[in-house]
């Protein structure tokens, strides 16, 4: 894949922007094989590709410039606007909408946020679109003065956008360098937006985590769902359990499935996804997964455990919960490879058994990678 913008160096976010796909990854492959050498028992199957390009279901985007010319993009270092609607990564649906939210920007006179300056009212757009075509726009706002244009000229943008189906008002006082604040103003009726992933229907409410690329969340979820059927665990928890992805591709009338996570906006999607479809055995919960762990009782142990943590792995505290508990198979879903290499040190009692990366990140050097571990004899 080529960009202009990579070529004129205006924005070099994608750092392997220009290196052709294949070696992409196949390095990412080595990457992740040297890491976790140290496992001879570890079966590789074959890495997962993306499609190279329009493959964000993501837009997070600066706002700058003036009411009049509106840039939507990034910042330069010096704090001015730099656009890039035509940015080749985001997915075609996702460009198709900056013209007509530029004009709106215009139409209902929304200020940019001026960096430097420190004044104006909005920063971000927030634009995420399901696999049907479906999307959600979250305007980041310094306060609610705008979010009463925003509503009067709603309609027009509505009818400018066929498939925008929520829409919302997030107001973040702060100068700091964070996308969101706490205060959400949902503006349309709708305020979920329906993410069909393989045969599951998840929703994604505006504070809710979903991966960025759907092609290969979806893949992500299959292979979590073969693992599964395969130990055909009795219980099972999830543990950074998001909207619930893991949780309800794993899902059998003789299961009892469990999801915690932090986030209450990402419990309340998942709660109603298992609604939905009649999962009266899956259950989910806000919460540290950590401490929810420790503080279980034995009896209550599940036969096997999803995790899907940050970048910071699981950690020591919930390793070593594992190490010393009685769940039999563990699937670990990472997206640094480097701490997972660490927490399955710190698990020995568990041997990792196959292992598969997936590009979750075409353009980059970062990567998802799958490891299904079951407790040793």
């Amino acid at each position: 894949m080529q960009c202009s913008y990579f070529d004129a160096r205006t924005c070099v976010s994608c750092t392997l922007m220009g290196q052709p796909y294949s070696e992409q990854l196949a390095d990412k492959e080595s990457h992740c094989r040297s890491l976790l050498g140290g496992h001879r028992e570890l079966e590789w199957l074959p890495a997962v590709a993306s499609s190279e390009d329009g493959f964000r279901n993501k837009a997070k985007m600066v706002i700058a410039g003036s009411v009049q010319e509106p840039t939507i993009g990034i910042l330069d270092r010096a704090g001015n606007g730099v656009d890039l609607r035509m940015c080749g990564v985001c997915s075609p649906a996702l460009r198709e909408t900056f013209p007509s939210i530029s004009a709106f920007i215009t139409l209902a006179g929304l200020t940019p946020y001026s960096v430097p300056e420190r004044r104006g009212e909005l920063k971000y757009i927030l634009l995420t679109e399901s696999a049907d075509g479906e999307l959600m726009l979250r305007f980041v706002l310094r306060s609610t003065n705008l979010v009463s244009k925003i509503s009067k000229y709603l309609p027009a943008l509505l009818e400018a956008i066929p498939g925008l189906r929520v829409v919302t008002a997030n107001i973040l006082p702060e100068h700091k360098a964070v996308l969101e604040g706490e205060e959400e103003i949902v503006l349309t009726g709708e305020s979920t937006l329906r993410m069909r992933v393989n045969d599951v229907n998840l929703h994604l409410r505006p504070k809710s985590f979903f991966q960025t690329n759907t092609e290969i969340a979806a893949a992500l979820y299959r292979q979590g769902r073969e693992w599964v059927n395969e130990a055909n665990p009795a219980s099972i928890w999830d543990l950074y359990c998001g909207v619930g992805g893991f949780a309800l591709h794993s899902t059998a009338l003789h299961r009892k499935v469990t999801g915690i996570e932090l986030s209450e906006e990402a419990i309340v999607s998942a709660q109603l996804s298992a609604h939905e479809a009649g999962l009266t055995g899956t259950h989910f919960r806000a919460g540290d997964a950590t401490a929810f762990a420790v503080a279980a009782d034995k009896g209550d142990v599940p036969e096997l455990v999803i995790v899907n943590p940050p970048r910071r792995g699981i950690g020591a505290e919930l390793a070593s919960w594992l190490e010393n508990s009685t769940v039999q198979h563990l699937v670990y879903s990472s997206c640094n490879a480097v701490t997972l290499a660490k927490d399955l040190e710190a698990m020995p009692s568990f041997t990792p058994r196959r292992a598969r990366v997936l590009d979750m990140f075409p353009q980059t050097k970062h990567y998802e990678v799958m490891v299904l571990l079951e407790r040793a004899n």
